[in-house]
């Protein structure tokens, strides 16, 4: 079976722990990369090392493998990998973004508990507390998180939890971790971020007083729009109550998508460092342009959280940003779709943090745009959006 190969590591380079965390030479066939162990059950030599197997599995003990939906090698070395790049005591992955997003809150809160939660937040996210958590008898008082003094003044005594994205969906709004951590703390509550804008490459909210961070792996820490996952990752206390709900609720990893994703890992710190710098450059480019009305990315000056930027993220701004195209006599959408539907190299989809750019039109909000920026040449995205924004009128 695959062995951590964190353990033989000393480094706390995020380009070294992408590449090695969690992996190490298969001990059977000496394999040199992960290796896929597509299967859904593992069989034993007697009744007793069976049942030994099953008692271990349900204490979560590392590498007591019985059946895949509770353990797999594969994953295992995925969760290692996440767990060093976020500096983290253990991690779980799950099958979508949105089963880490689940599982974590369910596993920590109750009927009669009080959830304070950012208004600004991925639509599913944001549908599964409108839509579920009233049925559960779970209170959700929804707010801007950069309200520091609004936030506070939400906190109940049933507060249990407060949840928030780092750099929000889409509005890149940044949230002041470690001033959020301290009025959780003091409540007795837990901080959960969803970190998957930025990524473990760029930022550790762990580091910064958060106690859970989760990602939708599909995104940045996969890279290839050719998986989807979640990971959500902290301390064991927090991280058991979360991994049985996983078990519960069937929301498992498959092997295969673990292997992808941890493949797609290895790459992570090259691809957001490119990412970022290629944003960077477009975000100058739009903010000077007539036809745009204004452009949301943590490198500009002009960002209204650019102070909390500047001491969260450190120059680690990311490949997200958003804009809102000019539109003749306020004719929003027809700016936007003047934009979306003439641009030549870039897609419009949905999903972000993919090696090429993304660009998702946001009627509902709008007119905006949801970019992610890829790895291409900056001057090819920089000539795709300058040809696009040439028919707004």
């Amino acid at each position: 079976m695959v062995k951590d190969g964190r353990k033989h590591l000393t480094t706390d380079a995020p380009a070294t722990l992408a590449v090695h965390a969690g992996e190490a030479p298969d001990p059977t066939t000496r394999a040199h990369n992960l290796p896929i162990f597509q299967t859904a059950t593992f069989s034993f030599e007697t009744a007793d090392e069976k049942e030994a197997a099953v008692d271990a599995a349900a204490e979560f003990t590392p590498q007591a493998y019985f059946y895949t939906r509770v353990g797999n090698p594969t994953t295992d070395a995925l969760e290692a990998k996440i767990a060093a790049l976020e500096g983290a005591e253990g991690a779980l992955a799950s099958s979508a973004g949105m089963s880490s997003v689940s599982a974590s809150l369910f596993a920590h809160l109750k009927a009669g508990d009080h959830l304070i939660v950012a208004d600004d937040l991925f639509i599913g996210t944001q549908m599964l507390f409108e839509g579920d958590f009233p049925k559960r008898n779970i209170e959700v008082t929804s707010l801007p998180i950069t309200d520091l003094a609004g936030v506070q003044a939400a906190i109940k005594p049933n507060t249990r939890v407060i949840f928030a994205e780092l750099l929000s969906n889409p509005w890149n709004r940044v949230t002041d971790i470690p001033a959020l951590a301290k009025m959780a703390h003091d409540a007795k509550a837990i901080l959960i971020i969803d970190n998957t804008f930025i990524s473990p490459a760029a930022v550790r909210p762990l580091s910064m007083g958060a106690d859970l961070v989760l990602h939708a792996s599909t995104k940045w820490i996969s890279g290839h729009g050719d998986a989807l996952g979640g990971v959500v990752s902290g301390s064991a206390a927090l991280l058991n109550p979360i991994r049985r709900l996983t078990d519960w609720y069937g929301g498992t990893a498959s092997p295969f998508n673990s292997w992808l994703i941890a493949r797609g890992t290895r790459t992570l710190p090259l691809r957001v460092e490119r990412a970022t710098e290629n944003a960077n450059k477009v975000a100058a480019f739009l903010e000077k342009h007539e036809k745009v009305e204004w452009v949301r990315h943590p490198s500009l000056a002009s960002h209204p959280d650019r102070a909390v930027a500047e001491k969260l993220l450190k120059g680690n701004w990311g490949g997200m940003l958003a804009f809102k195209p000019r539109g003749a006599n306020g004719d929003d959408l027809g700016a936007m779709r003047a934009f979306s539907d003439n641009l030549k190299m870039c897609a419009i989809a949905v999903s972000l943090g993919e090696v090429d750019t993304l660009v998702y039109p946001m009627p509902k909000r709008g007119g905006i745009f949801r970019i992610s920026i890829g790895i291409e040449a900056a001057d090819d995205i920089i000539a795709d959006f300058s040809q696009a924004l040439d028919h707004v009128r």
